[in-house]
């Protein structure tokens, strides 16, 4: 009888390690999914302001982008929205996992992507993508 009190306190203590680890994982991935948002919606705000500013949104890629929202644009005009968006050692806007975001422009609007937790862009089609996709 004392074995089996036992073994039942072992499996419940290796469960209940088991969810604690996962609820933590999960907590981490959403803090992040959040600050993702809020950089994002920051960029947003700052791509829209140089527009009004400058007259069209920046062009080339995501160094470039930044470099004209660091005042490197015709009107040298500077635009800083909100906390720090993270940077790499390039120059470029980084998710929150540590991947250059991709930003794409329109006549009408910004696309923006980060490469998600897994830090590869992904296909749509892959079953776990996790690639996160805004627009304006």
């Amino acid at each position: 009888m004392r074995k089996i009190f036992v073994g039942v306190g072992i499996v419940t203590i290796v469960v209940g390690i088991l969810w604690a680890g996962r609820a933590w994982n999960t907590l981490r991935v959403n803090a992040k999914t959040a600050q993702f948002s809020e950089d994002v919606e920051n960029l947003f705000t700052a791509l829209q302001k140089y527009k009004e500013r400058v007259g069209s949104y920046p062009i080339g890629g995501n160094s470039e982008v930044s470099k004209a929202l660091q005042g490197a644009n015709p009107k040298n005009v500077i635009v800083i929205v909100g906390r720090k968006t993270n940077m790499n050692d390039k120059g470029e806007f980084i998710d929150p996992w540590g991947t250059a975001l991709r930003i794409y422009f329109s006549d009408t609007g910004v696309l923006i992507r980060s490469a998600g937790p897994n830090r590869r862009f992904d296909d749509s089609t892959v079953i776990d993508a996790d690639d996160f996709i805004r627009s304006n």
